[in-house]
């Protein structure tokens, strides 16, 4: 069994140095130093230039052999650590690919020909538009519609999950993958995708890191890397004249090294890494992204829309309270009102039902030593109930229920139609039940708000993000769900061309939009929004349009894409912070160690006072690498989301990566000096 992910909000933890993941990545690590795969990388090229600039004088043999022998070392590891740092995050996926390969294997499938007999096929035979049978027991054979009948669907190679789901013909739930397993029933599927294509395929190319495109704002930063490497380059070079006007000529060694110090490598090296591990995280939470840019997207989202039904609420209405109508006691309405929902299965009448027992103590009772007659419920009369012992006890919408009581020479008191009116205007759904002449009272029917969506609406809004609920609702159902959950805005009766107009207007406005869906009417609205998640459970159209698939299903899943989005957004703005900052340092170390020879009064920049010039650029050049190395763990996994304004978050990052990137260099380049002069390196 594939175990790719965990139940939703309890993402499965990978630790950073897996064995196998380690060693694949060292191998790859060399392979990366290709020089055609360096030049996707400016500022590590560059350092890849400088390494076999070193290495071809190292054996000229000029000089202080030792001391260039580990200068040029180094640099070979600061080039090998920063693709080791990217074949990490690379290898975090491949490793889940290589899981899913062994998932995909060849079975049999009962294929219907044109003259309704059934032929057995290899899987691999199968073409899009075929049709299967698949009985309990049997696998999937490919991706497909379901076409006739229900069944239980175990898709734990996918989502990790082991209960089943229910997949059945019509509707939003009748998609399925190939690879999953039927547990009971039979099911008639068309196959929908031709070999190749599956989706089990085209989850091993996502999780695969290494085809990941560049973001745009990940090619603007390389862009701004390439400019200061150009910057230090031109920098360094004019510098030599300097030194030989002044007496104090470097060798090529000193100066690639201050290069290598000076330019942006710390960034330069986990870049790639940081974007891969953003994806990694998305699937760790089972939410596969079809391309590192609907990632970054979600980071910048200015706007939510979230569906209102399984989002924002359960998802089914809750009897929340039995109001009487006059002359009628709470506990004879709550009796009727549990009679009349004893034989009704849906979560409505369960409710009913559950809440007589909880307010009313009205427990379950004999029914045998009655005559009792359920009548069920019917679309054409909106009602359902029981007769017993010559008594009929009706329960169901008001109209309905109108009808009845004029049916039997009755009509409805002012009083019950008041409280339905009261109800309809909060948002709530009324119910009323009835006794052949008279109406006993209404039942209140109102969505439950999930726990902790106010608070969750709450952090969005302080870093700025607008959350809109789509619902089919009226507006006043719409209103009443939106006040109580407290989302900024509500689009009530939406149709499939109302929620593509919402993001085409906010989009106009230069703002990015998420928005999740399940259904084929969701498709154009997913294709449109800036980041569309799609349900796994949901129609093939709609998994085509979003570019994102939430395996688990889970609409609320929306809110943690943005929060790793930003998460993505804000490791990247940390260490670049941090690797701009930590060159202080190193100049306060290089710069002396060149000059402070011809020019004593340099001496006074030594102030981490290390032991001779050789031990400064040496140590200066090895914490260089080392560092990169170092943050690793912290690329992969991300730095920690909080959700804060823009200006806090600002000043945090500075606080944090800008001034702990000046103060940590000089404290490892110290320790780095004293550990290699005691040691005899320099």
């Amino acid at each position: 069994m594939v175990r790719l992910g965990q139940s939703p909000g309890r993402p499965r933890k990978r630790a950073v140095w897996e064995g196998k993941i380690v060693w694949r990545a060292i191998l790859d690590s060399f392979v990366k130093l290709d020089p055609r795969h360096m030049m996707g990388n400016p500022v590590m090229f560059v350092v890849e230039v400088g390494s076999v600039i070193t290495t071809v004088l190292l054996f000229r043999g000029r000089g202080d052999f030792a001391f260039n022998l580990q200068i040029t070392l180094w640099l070979w590891f600061t080039v090998l650590f920063a693709n080791f740092a990217e074949a990490m995050a690379e290898g975090r996926g491949k490793a889940q690919a290589d899981t899913l390969r062994k998932a995909r294997s060849e079975t049999i499938a009962n294929r219907e020909r044109e003259d309704g007999e059934i032929e057995k096929i290899p899987s691999s035979k199968l073409r899009a538009g075929d049709v299967v049978v698949v009985s309990a027991s049997e696998l999937i054979p490919s991706d497909g519609e379901i076409i006739e009948g229900v069944a239980s669907v175990d898709e734990s190679a996918i989502t990790g999950e082991s209960a089943p789901v229910i997949r059945e013909a019509g509707g939003d739930r009748s998609a399925v993958t190939g690879g999953t397993r039927v547990l009971s029933d039979q099911i008639r599927v068309k196959i929908t995708s031709n070999p190749g294509e599956t989706f089990l395929d085209r989850m091993i190319a996502l999780v695969e890191g290494a085809e990941r495109q560049k973001t745009p704002n990940e090619i603007a930063l390389n862009i701004l890397l390439a400019g200061l490497t150009i910057i230090f380059l031109l920098a360094v070079v004019t510098l030599q004249p300097f030194a030989i006007y002044s007496g104090s000529p470097q060798t090529v060694f000193v100066l690639v090294s201050l290069l290598v110090c000076l330019i942006p490598t710390t960034i330069g090296g986990l870049l790639s890494a940081i974007g891969i591990a953003g994806m990694d995280r998305l699937i760790q939470h089972n939410v596969l992204a079809m391309s590192g840019r609907a990632v970054e997207a979600a980071g910048d989202v200015d706007t939510l829309l979230l569906d209102k039904t399984g989002t924002i609420t359960l998802g089914n209405r809750q009897a929340a309270e039995f109001i009487p109508a006059p002359g009628v006691s709470e506990t004879e309405m709550a009796d009727a009102a549990q009679l009349s929902s004893l034989a009704d299965e849906t979560p409505e009448g369960r409710s009913i039902v559950v809440l007589a027992k909880e307010r009313y103590g009205l427990r379950g009772r004999e029914l045998s030593s009655h005559e009792m007659e359920f009548v069920p419920f019917t679309a054409q009369t909106r009602m359902s109930g029981v007769n017993m012992n010559g008594n009929e006890i009706r329960k169901g919408a008001v109209d309905a229920i109108t009808r009845y009581l004029a049916n039997h020479g009755s009509e409805m008191p002012a009083e019950v139609q008041a409280t339905v009116e009261r109800i309809a205007r909060g948002g709530g759904t009324p119910l009323v039940v009835a006794e052949k002449t008279r109406a006993l009272g209404v039942i209140y029917l109102k969505d439950i708000v999930k726990g902790g969506m106010r608070e969750r609406f709450d952090q969005l809004r302080a870093i700025g993000i607008k959350t809109v609920m789509i619902t089919g609702d009226n507006p006043l159902t719409a209103a009443a769900i939106a006040r109580e959950a407290g989302v900024d805005d509500f689009l009530a009766q939406a149709t499939p061309k109302d929620k593509m107009d919402l993001i085409r207007r906010e989009q106009a406005q230069g703002k990015l939009v998420a928005m999740t869906g399940d259904g084929t009417n969701d498709a154009p609205a997913l294709a449109q929004a800036d980041v569309g998640v799609a349900m796994n459970t949901g129609t093939q159209a709609a998994k085509e349009a979003g570019n994102m698939v939430d395996l688990d299903s889970n609409p609320t899943k929306l809110i943690e894409v943005v929060a790793i989005g930003k998460q993505l957004l804000m490791t990247r703005g940390s260490l670049t912070t941090f690797s701009i900052a930590n060159d202080v340092a190193k100049y306060f170390a290089i710069i002396p160690a060149m000059f402070a020879g011809t020019f004593p009064v340099l001496n006074a920049l030594n102030i981490m006072h290390l032991k001779t010039p050789q031990s400064a650029i040496l140590s200066a050049v090895i914490f260089n690498a080392v560092i990169i190395i170092a943050l690793i763990p912290l690329a992969l996994r991300g730095v920690k989301y909080r959700p804060m304004s823009a200006a806090a978050l600002l000043r945090r990052n500075l606080w944090v990566y800008g001034v702990g990137g000046i103060i940590v260099p000089f404290i490892g380049i110290k320790l780095i000096d004293m550990l290699i002069t005691s040691i005899g390196l320099a």
